[in-house]
């Protein structure tokens, strides 16, 4: 024997296991289940979204008759907190659970250049990958000193470079850039993190210097190295043409010596034809003139 038994709903009760699915920069996809099994009509839910930063509230009407609910609040705000409160609309008891959203990402391409007196720190515009991000919003820098053990705020620039000065000798420094915080040290970006210790006098400085040269080593030497093979180059093909003049102008030294004036000798071609008029003919030797072989 058996009998079914059917229960009264009790539209007091509150929405079952309320959780957030997925959470992203301006959104967060939350998911529960209606107060009882197998609703027989639409319930129309609240769904109350509060600030607890701006200390704001916004409320939205979900209308359904499903037993699982899925529903995704848009319009957050990246590195948002926000106490979500999920009841049905005749005010019965509430769910409710805390989301934080995703803050915006770190600058990309950190880097350090040093100066004489002081150093320049560099990084891409986080416009170029978040659309969350107006410029005019700036950067915060932060500046962590490990042999002091403190941190301090440098301050806040709309550009995509800062100016560091008074670094102390023998110090080991962190320079942190993140997108500026909106409310009261909240809402901030990620920070991108760099270590700078080219000042001490340990190992560890020589491999910052290494670092933060590394950009402009990339351009230098690919440079100095197309100067020293032209150069090289050019030296070659002045040797190639001096030595092929100097052969040349010594076969044509040779083949003007004369052995008996033990020197060469040039004339022009109005003179090559007139030598042998001028030279006087040998027709004979004399008996008393002696004659000296070489």
């Amino acid at each position: 024997d058996y009998v079914v038994v059917k229960m009264i709903p009790d539209n007091r009760l509150p929405p079952r296991h309320l959780h957030s699915v997925h959470t992203g920069k301006t959104f967060a996809v939350i998911k529960w289940e209606s107060p009882y099994d197998s609703p027989d009509q639409d319930m129309l839910y609240a769904v109350a979204v509060k600030d607890l930063v701006r200390k704001t509230d916004k409320i939205y009407k979900v209308k359904t008759r499903n037993s699982t609910v899925e529903y995704t609040i848009k319009k957050l705000e990246p590195g948002g907190k926000y106490h979500v409160i999920v009841q049905l609309g005749n005010m019965s008891k509430e769910s409710s659970m805390k989301i934080n959203t995703v803050p915006l990402s770190p600058p990309d391409a950190l880097k350090i250049i040093t100066e004489n007196d002081h150093i320049l720190l560099f990084w891409k515009s986080l416009a170029l990958k978040e659309s969350n991000f107006n410029e005019s919003r700036g950067y915060e820098i932060h500046m962590f000193d490990s042999l002091m053990n403190i941190t301090a705020y440098l301050g806040n620039t709309t550009e995509n470079f800062f100016k560091v000065s008074n670094l102390k000798i023998g110090h080991n420094y962190s320079f942190s850039v993140q997108a500026s915080c909106l409310y009261s040290g909240q809402m901030c970006g990620e920070p991108a993190t760099l270590l700078y210790d080219e000042l001490g006098t340990g190992e560890d400085s020589s491999a910052s210097k290494t670092g933060g040269s590394t950009d402009v080593a990339a351009i230098v030497v690919p440079v100095l190295f197309l100067l020293l093979v032209t150069l090289g180059v050019g030296f070659v093909v002045l040797y190639m043409r001096h030595r092929r003049l100097q052969n040349s102008f010594t076969a044509f030294a040779n083949s003007h010596y004369s052995s008996r004036l033990g020197s060469a000798i040039f004339s022009s071609g109005d003179d090559l034809g007139d030598e042998d008029d001028e030279a006087p003919m040998i027709t004979g030797f004399s008996d008393d003139v002696p004659m000296v072989i070489a």
